[in-house]
Order: C-alpha cells, then sequence, then structure tokens
C-alpha cells in the first residue's frame, strides 16, 4: 500500500465530514444543549418551590396531631369535629388538597394505621414528610409507654449515625478517598459514552461506502488507488473525524461547565439550608461567611472529602485509555462495518449483515452495565479481554482500578484482532466494492474473502 495516497484519502475524508453544517451543527450544539439542559434542570429546582398543600385532618388517635407541624409546602387543617367520609367526597369543595384519616390507637400493636386521600396524586416529598412525623410520634407514644424516666434521652443517644470513609491503599501506602458511587457513576457514562461513538462512527463509515457506491464514484476512485488503500484512508478519516468531535466536547463542555459552575455556586450556597451547610463544612452557621471554600481539602468535614475524592481520580489517565481503546474498539469495528457497505447497494440491504456485529456491541454495553456494580467479576473480567466486548467493559472498570498487565492483554488483543479483522475486511471490500446488481449474503462475503 501506498502511504502517501492513503494520507490523501484521509484528508479528503477528514475534510469532507468537518466542512459538512452536521458535522458543525453536532459539534458545538451538542455540548451547549446538554450543558444548557443540566443546568436548566438544576436552576428550576433551585427556584421552583412546590405549591403549598392544604392537608386536612381528623385525627381519632390523639398523638399525631401535634407532630403535624406547618411547612412551607404543607399546611395542615385539625378537622377533628367533623367525620372523615364527609370531608373525602367534598375535598376540592372544601379547599383541600388530601385528607388524613388517622383511627382510633391500637393499643396491643401500639400503633396506627393512617390513610392518605386526594383528589389526584401527591408527591413524593410530601408523602415521605407525613410518614416521617407518623413514625415520630408513634415512637415517641411507645417510649412514654415504658414509663422509664429518661429512656427518650436514653433512644437519642442509642441511635448511631456512622459514616464510614472509604480509602484505596496504593503499593507506596499512601491513601486515596474512594467512593463507590461516584466511581460507579462515571463507569457507566464512560462505558455509554464509547459504545455510542463506536456505533455511530462505525456506521458513518459503512454510510459512506455505501453512498460512494450507489452513485458510482467508487468506479472513478478504484480506478486511480487500491481498494485497500480506499478503505483504510476512508476509516482513518473518519478515525480522525471522530477524534476531533470527541477532543472538542471535552473542552466545549468543561468550559460551559467551569463558567456555569461558578455562576451557579453562589446561588446553590444561598439555597442550601445553613444548618445543614455548616455540619457539611464542620463550622457553625455564624462562620459560614468566612468559610474560605478554596482551602477545605485534606480538612475533616464532607464537602472537603468529596473535594478529595474527585481530586484522587486519575481524570487524565482515564482519558488516554479511554481515547486508545475507543481509537481501536472503532476501528476494529469500522473495519467490518466497511466490508458490509462494500457487499451493499443501499442502507435497507445491511440489516441482515450488520446482527453479528451489533449483537457483541449490545453484549458488551450490557455486561458495561453490570461491571459497575461488581467490576472484578468473572464475566465483567472475560468480557473486558475479549475484544468485540473489551473496548466498552474495559473502560467501564477502569475508575475501580484495573492492573496494568489486565489492561495490556486487553489492548494487545483488540490490536491483534483489528489487525486480522482489517486483512480480511481489505479482501472482501476489493470484490465487493465493485459488485452491483445482487443482494449479498455472509455466504457471499466468505466467497470473496476466499477468492481475493
Amino acid at each position: 500500500m501506498n502511504l502517501k495516497t492513503i494520507g490523501i484519502i484521509i484528508r479528503r475524508e477528514y475534510l469532507n465530514k468537518v466542512k459538512k453544517k452536521s458535522f458543525l451543527i453536532t459539534t458545538f450544539l451538542v455540548p451547549i444543549l446538554v450543558a444548557g439542559l443540566t443546568i436548566g434542570v438544576m436552576a428550576v429546582m433551585m427556584t421552583t418551590k412546590e405549591k403549598t398543600k392544604t392537608i386536612a385532618v381528623v385525627d381519632r388517635s390523639g398523638i399525631v396531631l401535634p407532630y403535624l407541624e406547618d411547612t412551607e409546602t404543607i399546611k395542615y387543617v385539625d378537622c377533628g369535629s367533623q367525620e372523615a367520609d364527609s370531608i373525602k367526597l367534598r375535598l376540592a369543595d372544601l379547599g383541600y388538597d388530601g385528607l388524613l384519616n388517622i383511627p382510633a390507637l391500637d393499643t396491643v400493636a401500639k400503633t396506627v394505621n393512617p390513610d392518605l386521600f386526594s383528589t389526584k396524586p401527591l408527591g413524593m416529598d410530601l408523602t415521605q414528610n407525613i410518614n416521617n412525623r407518623l413514625d415520630k410520634a408513634v415512637e415517641d407514644y411507645r417510649i412514654a409507654s415504658y414509663d422509664i424516666e429518661g429512656l427518650d434521652q436514653i433512644m437519642k443517644e442509642v441511635k448511631a449515625d456512622v459514616k464510614l470513609h472509604s480509602y484505596t491503599v496504593d503499593e507506596s501506602g499512601k491513601e486515596k478517598i474512594s467512593e463507590a458511587g461516584v466511581y460507579s457513576i462515571i463507569s457507566m457514562v464512560l462505558g455509554i459514552i464509547i459504545f455510542m461513538f463506536v456505533t455511530m462512527f462505525g456506521s458513518m463509515v459503512m454510510s459512506a461506502v455505501i453512498e460512494e457506491k450507489q452513485s458510482r464514484v467508487v468506479e472513478v476512485l478504484v480506478s486511480s488507488v487500491k481498494s485497500t488503500e480506499l478503505m483504510f484512508g476512508k476509516i482513518i478519516g473518519i478515525a480522525l473525524v471522530a477524534l476531533t468531535q470527541f477532543l472538542l466536547w471535552i473542552l466545549l463542555s468543561g468550559v460551559i461547565i467551569g463558567v456555569a459552575g461558578g455562576i451557579m455556586k453562589d446561588k446553590l450556597i444561598e439555597q442550601a439550608d445553613p444548618a445543614e451547610l455548616a455540619q457539611s463544612l464542620g463550622v457553625s452557621p455564624d462562620q459560614l461567611d468566612t468559610v474560605d471554600f478554596t482551602q477545605l481539602a485534606g480538612t475533616d468535614n464532607d464537602l472537603a472529602m468529596a473535594l478529595d475524592m474527585f481530586h484522587s481520580i486519575p481524570i487524565g489517565k482515564i482519558i488516554i485509555i479511554f481515547l486508545v481503546f475507543f481509537l481501536f474498539g472503532y476501528l476494529l469495528y469500522a473495519s467490518l462495518f466497511a466490508a458490509i457497505g462494500s457487499a451493499v447497494e443501499n442502507a435497507e440491504d445491511t440489516q441482515q449483515l450488520q446482527i453479528p456485529l451489533t449483537v457483541p456491541l449490545m453484549l458488551g454495553y450490557i455486561i458495561a452495565l453490570y461491571a459497575f456494580k461488581a467490576p472484578d467479576s468473572s464475566i465483567a473480567f472475560w468480557a473486558s479481554l475479549f475484544p468485540f466486548t473489551s473496548p466498552i467493559v474495559m473502560i467501564a472498570r477502569l475508575p475501580f482500578g484495573v492492573p496494568g498487565w489486565e489492561i495490556a492483554l486487553s489492548l494487545g488483543l483488540l490490536i491483534l484482532t483489528f489487525i486480522v479483522c482489517a486483512w480480511a475486511s481489505a479482501k472482501i471490500y476489493k470484490v465487493g466494492i465493485l459488485m452491483f446488481g445482487k443482494k449479498s449474503s455472509w455466504k457471499d462475503l466468505w466467497k470473496w474473502l476466499k477468492q481475493s
């Protein structure tokens, strides 16, 4: 193969794709839309307050009503002098959003069996708030029934609120804060991204091949260059398009999130509950104004530990390994997609031929969603080594820490499989790109592979 010729094809394919309006729109608009939607939802959640609900209360137990205190979102009205059935049938007319009916106290089980009626479903926060108050009322009643002096204080002191701090220790003994929940989110996001990218850009290669074949442009091209040079030039050119788009997405998303985060930081602090914020920072509410958020790292409070954990994540290493696995995963599937594209004359004919390719991709995606729960399980381990699923599953396991030899072995198998598949795809492409007037099958592809 002539490297200079492949370089010309790469340049042509790259410039044709990046100059298209669709590329420019998706590259610059997608990060803005994603960031805008995320920030918009957060802004709405911070600024929008739920409409105050009025709840009628009929308390026959005699223990719950004192615990039902009004809040910004709930207003309780004592309707103990009325019958619950009459109120239930006229909630809207009486101006109530719901009715909390509490029958007489069950003195044997020392509990109540309340019912909440409403004209339309009430929110989860509201029902949870009512449930918590009912629990508190019953707990205090049970404590009082033992008639032990100071029992309520003893029970408060007995209740534990243990916070488990999780660390990882490297070979040098250095400790790093770790949190499975954060790693799980990163794992899931990376797995989804690489699955989408490999599928999207692999299909782009197939579409480009079909388009040139339909327009008969390929007949002119193969008269000047070898078919294998055309295939590899197209695959590498679109790979560079993919990397360009991915890096621009990272850059734009980082800028947007950084700017938006700086703008919204003060708003978040303003909206937060002062007592809860002070507790998480390890200071008193009066000291909130003096807290320097840039100096929190290394101190012993919840927010500082969260910052330390974020700083301990090897973002640079993850991005580099992600790009390497994405690149070779894309090259593997793109070569196979190119072979399929050369064997058909329109997109409708690709459905049957694509199934053997989409199955391992979907399998890798499903295992990746499981891998963030059990990253060291047997299925996750072997799927991270199997070349047709490793680009997705290995990346999903990466945030949890994968030994270097596993990464090297997985990457080596992936590269070797790409070389073999690229050689086979080139043979199929060489014959299929000039075949017209016949709907090809896997049997035909096998025949072309043997004869070329």
